[in-house]
């Protein structure tokens, strides 16, 4: 009789652990997108130049080293933060310094948001410094684009490719 009760237990647990299941497979209902919007997203992975140029080892320094430590030019870890700069029809989304990633402060500066916006046409401007120039930019995209609903238009940098890609 034991056996029984401890079966028919087992039944209602499974029973009602794979109606949980199958209720929370379909619903609550979630909308990943609103149907009447777009969105705009910027997403850079990228490596300012070095803190400080690069220095030649003279032909001393060059023979104090092991053979396999011997390479022409030393360069500090240390990166530049990158300045970026975003505008939407002349709103600013985006203005900050991004440091470099790492202990060292010698990775890459990331930068990844969204925004989300009424589908239309729109003016965007892109500027990025990765130097140590003071003024001006090294990199700059101004382009009209046309968002429909539900599009997503990504923001990613290549420098071998440009600069600036919208995909």
């Amino acid at each position: 009789m034991a056996r029984v009760l401890r079966l028919i237990g087992q039944a209602v647990v499974y029973l009602g652990t794979a109606l949980l299941l199958g209720y929370f497979s379909d619903a609550p209902s979630y909308t990943h997108f609103p149907p009447g919007e777009a969105a705009l997203r910027i997403n850079i992975v990228h490596s300012a130049k070095h803190l400080k140029a690069c220095r030649r080892l003279t032909a001393e320094e060059l023979a104090k080293l092991a053979p396999n430590m011997r390479r022409p030019e030393v360069c500090e870890r240390r990166r530049l933060p990158l300045r970026i700069e975003m505008k939407l029809d002349g709103r600013v989304l985006v203005e900050q310094d991004l440091p470099p990633t790492g202990l060292s402060g010698d990775g890459p500066s990331e930068l990844d948001r969204r925004f989300a916006l009424q589908p239309g046409t729109y003016r965007l401007e892109l500027r990025m410094r990765d130097t140590a120039r003071k003024t001006g930019y090294d990199y700059e995209l101004t382009r009209e684009i046309t968002l429909a609903p539900q599009q997503n238009l990504v923001i990613d940098f290549r420098p071998e490719s440009g600069g600036f890609i919208l995909l």
